[in-house]
């Protein structure tokens, strides 16, 4: 069985049971601060891929990392994959619950990436043409990238939206050199 489809399935087990405890709004945000984690400490990260160190070690690692900081349902859903030694894909399953919450929820998230920052004006206007095309809360991530020289990208699902001055120009060349 693949990696992201037993992440899924521990996901979506724990999102079960933290919606029977009531609890999925804490969980949720325990589940983001572990992507977090994983995301930003490369130590951490090899620390659960490393075969070395073993489960009761990691076991301690985690309880003094989080213990007082994460719901404790969190705490041992985190020990039963220890102890089923999947401790190595904690970083998809918090992935994986965190996008089936956003699913549950009804909340999308947009990439929008532009030449600069973009004021609260054409933040507005972007979301509110989303909106006419989506029910629910709009969660916008904004980047930066200098080479669209202008214009924007906007990223929704596996959709894009693509109106960057740079491929306009990219376009435009085609057509003349064809």
């Amino acid at each position: 069985m693949s990696v992201t489809r037993v992440a899924y399935r521990y996901a979506q087990a724990l999102l079960d049971l933290s919606v029977e405890q009531n609890i999925v709004e804490k969980v949720n945000a325990d589940m983001v601060q572990l992507s977090n984690v994983c995301t930003e400490s490369k130590d951490f990260a090899n620390l659960l891929g490393s075969p070395i160190v073993d489960s009761k070690k990691k076991n301690d690692i985690f309880k003094v990392l989080f213990e007082s900081k994460m719901e404790k349902i969190s705490i041992e859903f985190m020990n039963l994959i220890i102890k089923n030694s999947r401790e190595n894909i904690l970083p998809q399953i918090a992935d994986s619950f965190i996008n089936l919450y956003k699913k549950k929820n009804n909340i999308l998230d947009v990439t929008v990436t532009s030449a600069t920052k973009l004021d609260n004006t054409a933040k507005k206007k972007i979301v509110e043409k989303i909106k006419k095309h989506f029910n629910g809360t709009i969660e916008m991530i904004e980047k930066v990238d200098a080479s669209l020289i202008g214009g924007f990208i906007i990223q929704i699902d596996d959709k894009q939206i693509d109106a960057s001055i740079s491929s306009q120009l990219t376009n435009l060349k085609n057509i003349l050199l064809n």
